[in-house]
């Protein structure tokens, strides 16, 4: 911990003398089964606190102590009051991996922590600090879903660029013209920061494992991926087209040559960008929608406002789809789902929360699963090939 305060304390001026604002510090663990094997709810909680106030105290605004695992299931079932008992401490569940194909049981224990997480807090904010993950690697920086791999230190950079790509299209004649000018400014801004970054792990001899630029959004129109959409034509998001302006913009941050970590792709948290949850309060948008745009880009589901009376049925339906995608398309997905307690579908949001913008609760549409997707194998699935 000593170390890692030196490090921030040197890190986070040496960014802003380089012209970036920095807007957090974060700090992740290995995942928490493997430092407390029996994972009984009060001792991981007991230990999550600890660990909260020691990276509070020493500089870091957030920590994330890392998955539950499919081979400690009672992991699962310690997650809500882990959230519960602390304050900026947020955790994840793995549903897929390689190792295991996708886990019908741990989806089914996601879907439950998500639902048993719902009634703590009033707006549903519980779920904030939870993800879970459909074949998501260590290494990434964006939160829930940050974790290490438990080799030599690490530090990775998550960067909030979406007025990147609006800026990029707004002034661009041409597709090509705007990916060009794109590309050009995520690799501006990629060799600033991997200059900055090279020269910290050669001083504290510590790994940089790269960037990942999600171009993630804020809940201002000019800092909206659904702005950016829009701006390559597409009338609404959510209407037809909009899956090819996700899949542009997408291979654009592909192309871009900067080191690549986490998702690296496009980032679509709808209560976080004000365009998207324009979107689903007109009704345009939908859960199936971003479900397809994960197909192309994105980072699976993120601050997805549903039925407060959302099952755990419901909700494992809709993880099984993601999870399924993520070992199919060997890519990794994440659900941060949030279910709003007293509220229905339609029902407007009433967030006073400056990191979201107010929407409508989302429709699920799914059923309780039956038969074999009902029960508690594992779903074997390879990528496709070709």
């Amino acid at each position: 911990m000593q170390a890692a305060a030196d490090f921030i304390h040197k890190a986070r001026p040496a960014f802003e003398d380089a012209g970036f604002e920095v807007q957090t510090n974060r700090l992740a663990t290995t995942p928490f089964p493997t430092l407390l094997p029996n994972c009984h709810p009060d001792q991981v909680t007991a230990f999550a606190k600890a660990l909260e106030s020691e990276a509070m105290e020493i500089g870091y605004d957030y920590l994330s102590i890392g998955p539950a695992l499919p081979a400690v299931p009672e992991s699962y079932r310690a997650i809500p009051e882990i959230i519960a008992g602390t304050e900026n401490t947020f955790a994840s569940a793995v549903m897929a991996s390689h190792e295991i194909g996708v886990s019908l049981s741990a989806v089914r224990a996601c879907a439950e922590i998500i639902h048993n997480l719902a009634p703590q807090d009033p707006n549903g904010f519980a779920n904030l600090y939870f993800t879970a993950l459909g074949n998501v690697a260590p290494g990434g920086p964006f939160f829930p879903a940050a974790y290490h791999d438990g080799t030599s230190p690490a530090f990775a950079i998550a960067t909030e660029a979406a007025d990147l790509a609006v800026t990029a299209f707004n002034g661009a004649g041409s597709l090509s013209e705007a990916r060009k000018r794109l590309t050009t400014a995520i690799e501006t801004g990629a060799r600033k920061i991997v200059t900055v970054a090279d020269e910290l792990g050669s001083y504290f001899n510590v790994r940089f494992s790269g960037i990942d630029y999600s171009l993630a959004p804020f809940p201002e129109t000019a800092l909206s991926m659904g702005t950016a959409m829009e701006s390559l034509g597409v009338v609404k998001v959510g209407l037809h087209g909009s899956l090819a302006a996700a899949a542009f913009i997408a291979d654009t941050i592909d192309k871009a040559i900067f080191p690549h970590t986490g998702f690296s792709g496009m980032m679509l948290p709808l209560l976080e960008d004000a365009t998207l949850s324009a979107r689903a309060a007109q009704g345009t948008l939908s859960v199936k929608d971003l479900l397809l745009f994960a197909t192309v880009c994105g980072t699976g589901l993120d601050t997805v406002p549903l039925p407060g009376e959302v099952s755990v049925e419901a909700l494992t339906a809709l993880l099984i789809d993601l999870a399924a995608l993520s070992m199919r398309l060997d890519k990794p997905l994440t659900a941060r789902l949030m279910p709003i307690p007293g509220k229905k579908a339609g029902d407007p949001t009433d967030f006073d929360f400056s990191y979201f913008a107010n929407s409508s609760i989302m429709a699920l549409d799914a059923e309780p699963l039956t038969g074999f997707l009902g029960g508690e194998e594992s779903l074997e699935l390879e990528s496709r090939k070709g």
